[in-house]
């Protein structure tokens, strides 16, 4: 994208789910494309402020202030030290539901661990010149660890992080590229011992919430609220249902779109959609008794990440939709969700670049970060 303002037409495309073709997505709408931020070095995470600022997280281990449309050149100080290799880095943001009185902010990122690294969550409380929300010098104290993973590997850290306004905060894990082979059963994402491909939930301050479905569970780590995942780097809650919904990857084809229940084994690696990379056999199977199944698949993989439930009034059409980021897709699915059920889909911003997260503003314009851009550009927003 060269251009400052671009106007696209949406294209629509039709994918494979469940042996038939999902329909094109009705309620398209025209929309433009407007560059905010260039120059970011692998944007990860969005999170606006009350103020209309944005906190954007980038990945070697900076978290960075966007202002009025600029990119405040010093970074947010207090970030704690991270495992910048591969995969990790300075992954999610998110504020506290009660960000205005106790200017919390929490962020994951790849923790280090000897020579090695787990998914961890801190959180600290924002601090600035003018207050909270100051411009320059803005920066994070009594910055600590609430959650630190049993996990260990060099990639797969999962890491999204949700509240779901009754003092919860959900975590995704991933399972940290721990190689399917042999007895698929016994791999680290179906053994409750550890965190490997997990849903964790905990309170706001790292407590475990004593109605965990694992709580009484001996050797069952009791954080954990669902497992069988490989690893999900979008997540959202309903805004109207209050359901628990995320992307996860798949290998080679096989990305899914999951509700998230309680206590509940989503198959990974036992069963799939998807094949290795080099395209050899994988799972054992694509259903089995005690596992679930994805709402939605992609066969090939878009490589999903960053996921949007639309609520706002610029698109009165999108309403309710879904928006999933796509890495090697380089593009954004739109998921016309009729409760649990795909009913149709749109691909907007084909082949932009590599599309990592999605945010919504308080005027209802969707925010789109780019993991490694076209072009430079790292935010656009899209408007009508």
């Amino acid at each position: 994208m060269s251009a400052l303002t671009k106007t696209l037409l949406p294209a629509l495309v039709l994918t494979l789910i469940t042996g038939s073709a999902v329909p094109p997505a009705t309620h398209a709408q025209d929309f433009r494309v407007v560059e905010v931020i260039s120059g970011l070095e692998n944007a990860w995470s969005m999170a606006f402020l009350p103020s209309g600022d944005l906190l954007v997280t980038e990945r070697p281990g900076r978290l960075r202030l966007v202002r009025e449309g600029r990119l405040v050149d010093a970074p947010v100080g207090g970030v704690p030290a991270v495992f910048a290799q591969g995969q990790g880095g300075l992954l999610d943001v998110a504020l506290h539901p009660d960000f205005e009185d106790n200017h919390l902010v929490y962020l994951s990122y790849s923790k280090p661990v000897g020579d090695n690294s787990t998914t961890a969550v801190a959180r600290g409380v924002l601090e600035g010149p003018g207050g909270a929300e100051g411009g320059s010098g803005l920066r994070l104290v009594d910055v600590e660890d609430i959650f630190v993973a049993i996990s260990a590997g060099r990639g797969h850290y999962g890491s999204r992080l949700v509240f779901d306004g009754e003092g919860h905060l959900f975590v995704t894990v991933g399972d940290r590229q721990a190689p399917p082979r042999g007895d698929l059963e016994a791999h680290p994402a179906q053994d409750l011992t550890n965190h490997h491909g997990t849903v964790v939930r905990i309170f706001d301050d790292g407590r475990i919430p004593p109605d965990n479905p694992f709580v009484d569970n001996p050797g069952a780590q009791p954080e954990i609220w669902s497992y069988g995942h490989r690893n999900a780097q979008g997540m959202a809650m309903h805004p109207e249902t209050g359901e628990l919904w995320l992307n996860e990857h798949g290998p080679q084809g096989g990305d899914e779109l999951n509700l998230v229940l309680p206590g509940r084994n989503y198959g990974w690696p036992v069963i799939g959609y998807g094949v290795n990379y080099g395209g050899s056999h994988l799972h054992d199977e694509t259903h089995r008794e005690g596992m679930e199944q994805p709402v939605h698949y992609w066969v090939p993989s878009i490589a999903t990440s960053g996921l949007l439930i639309y609520t706002g009034e610029a698109f009165p059409d999108w309403r309710g939709d879904f928006f999933v980021g796509g890495l090697a897709g380089q593009q954004i699915a739109r998921l016309d969700v009729d409760g649990h059920t795909v009913v149709s889909e749109e691909t907007l911003l084909s082949g932009e670049g590599r599309v990592r997260h999605l945010a919504q503003d308080a005027a209802g314009h969707i925010w789109v970060a780019f993991d490694r851009p076209r072009g430079g550009v790292s935010i656009v927003r899209l408007e009508p």
